[in-house]
């Protein structure tokens, strides 16, 4: 096995404290940069993020925060980074604050700026601040200390702060993604369990490919994951653990095909199991390991998620004559239909925020990544191709990442997208190899 590069230490090891106002108030001028996330944006907002200034050897590093902090808004389809070869003022010339003139010229309606240095006690301290450049006040601004090797997961804060102060949401970027690694001809496939960070750097394989995996699922701390494994005919699901490298076998399940998902407390998992030729859903205490059957019904009773207060949980049945999605109490009582629509429904995944679920819906042989309220109201499809399967949450609630099979000459290729909930800003997530199964982190601690 091979272990994440990044420590627990590490993981917590970086601090914030505010600097200046974290929020002002809204003038006039800042009115018109509010975002609304849930509808097409046409007109991203432009954006300057200036290098961060540091001296010696954190002037590359300065330089290589803002290009990530720039790459996850872009990516996020909200705003439009503006070429620094524009930039009037250089960086280095802001003491107090920008010369908003200079950044008006160049149509920028926001701007970053900040300062990198090395403390006494060796660590990284990194300063920014998100500007209003047509109301020429401070909207938000944060100092952030930790090791010099957490560069990146800093960058990803300082857009975490950005998205949130704009749209009012919770932003996604400090998260990291396990998925599938896929390699080989389709009938000798390698599957390697793998994770990443949400844009896809400090990639790690985390199995070596010697037995087949499956699905892998977060738990609520982002600190392990549960995987599905085969070793020769009989599927087996660990428990794996990112801090420490270690696998724990939670027990030999004949009859699984996914993973369990963790129950919001990190208490429990949910899963599927065939016995007697009929799949049902069942509850593990992870605790005393004590299984509860939660299902009873003659027809296949899959693909559980709960949702996010654990009272209730969506799963996949074809009881009503087709595969379809249903609700149903924690304890198994009240399953109630929700999909009424044309086609085939599954893997539905409840949204972080509850509001939402997600599914993967097939009809007239094409298939559909969609989302619809958990009455099954407002179904709304987000994506469309040959083969799009295996929706998974950014911990806002806001993007949704799949994975896509696409047919070529020399046999299908499967690759990672993401998608917001406008449906316009589908992006490919980049894998040194073919990716499925992508499971989307809680925020790191």
């Amino acid at each position: 096995m091979i272990r994440p590069s990044m420590t627990k230490t590490s993981r917590r090891a970086i601090h914030a404290i505010v600097v200046l106002a974290a929020m002002t108030v809204a003038s006039p001028a800042f009115a018109q940069l509010s975002i609304d996330i849930t509808q097409g944006v046409v007109d991203p907002l432009p954006i300057a993020v200036t290098r961060l200034v540091g001296g010696g050897e954190t002037q590359q590093v300065g330089a290589n925060v803002a290009s990530v902090v720039a790459a996850d808004l872009e990516r996020s389809g909200l705003f439009r980074p503006i070429d620094p070869q524009a930039f009037i003022e250089k960086p280095e010339a802001i003491v107090l604050q920008p010369s908003f003139g200079d950044w008006r010229q160049i149509n920028a309606q926001l701007l970053v700026t900040g300062n990198v240095g090395i403390e006494s006690d060796g660590r990284l301290q990194t300063t920014f601040r998100l500007w209003d450049v047509f109301a020429e006040q401070q909207m938000v601004g944060f100092t952030f200390r930790t090791t010099p090797a957490n560069w990146r997961r800093v960058a990803h804060k300082i857009a975490d702060a950005i998205y949130q102060r704009v749209t009012g949401e919770t932003g996604y970027f400090d998260t990291r993604v396990v998925y599938i690694a896929e390699s080989g001809p389709a009938t000798n496939r390698v599957k390697r369990l793998s994770i990443m960070d949400q844009d896809g750097a400090n990639h790690r394989f985390l199995t070596d490919g010697a037995d087949l995996v499956l699905t892998p699922r977060f738990s609520p701390t982002a600190q392990e994951i549960t995987y599905l494994s085969y070793r020769g005919d009989t599927p087996r699901v660990y428990i794996y653990n990112i801090d420490t490298g270690q696998n724990e076998l939670l027990g030999d399940f004949p009859g699984m095909t996914f993973a369990p998902r963790f129950a919001p407390d990190g208490n429990s998992v949910v899963f599927s199991m065939a016995r007697g030729g009929n799949s049902e859903i069942f509850i593990m205490d992870l605790r005393t390991r004590d299984i509860r059957q939660l299902t009873h019904d003659r027809s296949i009773d899959t693909s559980p998620s709960f949702s996010p207060d654990g009272a209730r949980i969506a799963f996949n049945s074809d009881r009503g004559g087709t595969p379809q999605i249903y609700v149903m109490d924690a304890g198994g009582g009240n399953p109630q239909r929700i999909t009424f629509g044309q086609g085939r429904y599954s893997t539905p995944v409840w949204s972080p925020r509850g509001d939402l679920i997600a599914f993967t819906r097939q009809h007239k042989g094409e298939f559909f990544i969609g989302v619809m309220r958990p009455d099954g109201q407002g179904e709304r499809m987000l994506s469309r191709s040959y083969l799009d399967e295996g929706p998974t949450w950014a911990p806002n609630g806001r993007v949704i990442m799949f994975f896509r099979e696409t047919p070529t000459t020399k046999g299908n290729v499967s690759r990672l997208f993401s998608v917001d909930l406008t449906g316009y800003n589908e992006r490919l997530v980049v894998t040194p190899l073919d990716g499925s199964d992508p499971a989307w982190s809680p925020m790191l601690p």
